[in-house]
């Protein structure tokens, strides 16, 4: 891994939404090990570089999520950064919260933000971290829009499990660092919550 993004929407007024579970993610990460995220127009969002053990970098595009390929074209492209070298963390509608899941290529679920990325990699062979968020339709209101969905923020014990899912899916991130992905992958979707 040489990219890793966050998907989500700039501004407060979408901090707690469930489409910004990427962001949550890279922000714990981010926290986690001292990097810094700063403002760069450069790449159209906040970014942050980490030395070990080589170099990633953390990306937060702040082009709203229907634009997400923009920036990370920009860093990428700069850096030299291939598509199997980029890591995407997203909600997911069709995982239940608590549920995290790591893929590589595939289809894009009709995800604006991986939409627009594959098209401006010219490729969707890219890892994903999926971050579970439900959809609409096994909820309280199962005839919610699934875009008025995505942009409320989650109920409370559903919050509680996507925390969970981040907590679970950060203990896999030496793995993902040091491109041991199979191993990740074997470790994240064998961990039962009651493990954790």
């Amino acid at each position: 891994m040489k990219l890793i993004v966050g998907l989500g929407n700039p501004g407060p007024q979408y901090e707690a939404t469930r489409h910004n579970a990427g962001y949550w993610w890279v922000e714990r990460l981010a926290a986690r090990e001292r990097v810094t995220l700063t403002a760069s127009r450069k790449y159209y969002g906040r970014a942050g570089r980490l030395a070990a053990p080589h170099e990633i970098w953390l990306l937060l595009p702040e082009t709203y999520m229907n634009a997400s390929g923009r920036a990370i074209l920009a860093l990428a492209g700069f850096y030299k950064i291939l598509p199997e070298d980029i890591l995407i963390v997203h909600d997911d509608l069709d995982l239940p919260p608590g549920t995290a899941r790591l893929k590589k290529g595939g289809g894009t679920g009709g995800h604006n933000g991986l939409n627009d990325i594959a098209l401006h990699l010219g490729t969707k062979d890219f890892w994903r971290l999926r971050i579970g968020i439900g959809h609409p339709r096994d909820s309280e209101v199962p005839q919610q829009d699934v875009a008025d969905y995505v942009l409320h923020p989650p109920r409370a014990e559903e919050r509680a499990a996507i925390e969970d899912a981040l907590a679970r899916s950060l203990e896999v991130w030496p793995l993902l660092a040091e491109d041991k992905l199979e191993a990740a992958m074997l470790k994240l979707h064998t961990t039962k919550k009651d493990d954790a």
